[in-house]
């Protein structure tokens, strides 16, 4: 019975070592950030902001690898197959949450397949309107639409998108009778909004808000975040007049799942450094993002309960890939 325990004890100690030494001699060759989105995104941008900082704080290089595609499973699904030894990771966005309810079938787990690194940033989406609305508060539109129901009309960039997510959200939560029309890219839906096409959008970059409400184009009603942001400090939460709304985009870095834990903590370490530095900071604070670098299960907790979140209203809303 001691001679058990002793030979448990001593494959512990093996383990601790093993893993030690793994992190120790971690990274052995460059890495790979795989990048599910084509270049010049917010996420390829963030990318590509973390890459060489990164990379002098490990003594390796790290290698932007854009994969668009499929609403980032392409991306996604490289990741999923690589070596789980940390040299190859992916940069997520909300998308990845939201994928198992419109994909029947995805190549890989969304949860198990990979061991989450951090969350880099926040987003908020804007619900805007045309400067010539007569809406002026989130809940002056929620009463009109409640008033003239099925006569509003909302844009977006593509079905599942995480502004026609957050528009359904709402219709939802209060109970209202609006109507989505798709666009390919924000340029249009602006056009259509400005000219009167629809009435309502919920935009991606709160950076983009600022130079469109200070040429008189658009007003924004309210964030999709729980707090102001300091790029529109005018412009309150939806949930003060949705209690309980919230529609938050994010990037965050994943790794293979079975990545050694020692490893995960390296990278960890290092990324959340990068992230929580001012000059970070401050680059996101322009585009209305806040920088987060949380723990891994912060991260994890996160995915699973968007995943579930967005299930309920791609159900609700009827929801389909196009």
């Amino acid at each position: 019975m001691i001679r058990f325990v002793l030979q448990i004890a001593a494959a512990g100690v093996l383990l601790h070592v093993t893993a030690f030494a793994a992190a120790q001699d971690f990274p052995q060759r460059p890495l790979r950030l795989v990048v599910p989105t084509g270049a010049g995104g917010v996420t390829d941008i963030l990318s590509r902001f973390i890459a060489p900082r990164l990379a002098e704080s490990l003594g390796q290089p790290v290698v932007i690898d854009n994969r668009p595609g499929a609403s980032g499973v392409i991306g996604s699904q490289l990741v999923a197959a690589a070596p789980a030894d940390g040299h190859t990771l992916v940069m997520v966005f909300p998308s990845h949450a939201v994928n198992p309810s419109l994909f029947k079938s995805l190549p890989y787990d969304t949860v198990k397949s990979f061991a989450p690194v951090t969350l880099v940033s926040t987003v908020s989406t804007v619900l805007i309107v045309g400067s010539d609305s007569p809406v002026k508060t989130t809940q002056e539109m929620i009463a009109l639409a409640k008033a003239k129901p099925g006569t509003l009309n909302y844009g977006s960039v593509g079905s599942g998108s995480l502004g026609h997510l957050g528009a359904e959200l709402m219709r939802s939560m209060a109970r209202l009778q609006i109507t989505h029309v798709p666009y390919k890219a924000s340029p249009q839906v602006l056009t259509a909004l400005v000219s009167g096409e629809i009435q309502l959008y919920f935009i991606a970059s709160a950076g983009t808000v600022v130079p469109q409400e200070k040429a008189g184009r658009v007003r924004a009603l309210g964030v999709s975040t729980r707090h102001r942001l300091p790029i529109l400090p005018h412009v309150p939460p939806i949930a003060d007049a949705l209690l309980g709304y919230e529609a938050t985009a994010w990037n965050g870095i994943l790794a293979p799942a079975g990545t050694p834990k020692t490893v995960i903590e390296r990278l960890h370490r290092e990324i959340a450094k990068i992230v929580r530095s001012p000059e970070f900071s401050q680059q996101l604070t322009g585009e209305g993002a806040t920088a987060v670098g949380n723990t891994p299960a912060e991260f994890a907790a996160l995915i699973q309960a968007d995943i579930r979140k967005w299930a309920e209203v791609v159900k609700d809303a009827g929801i389909q890939r196009e």
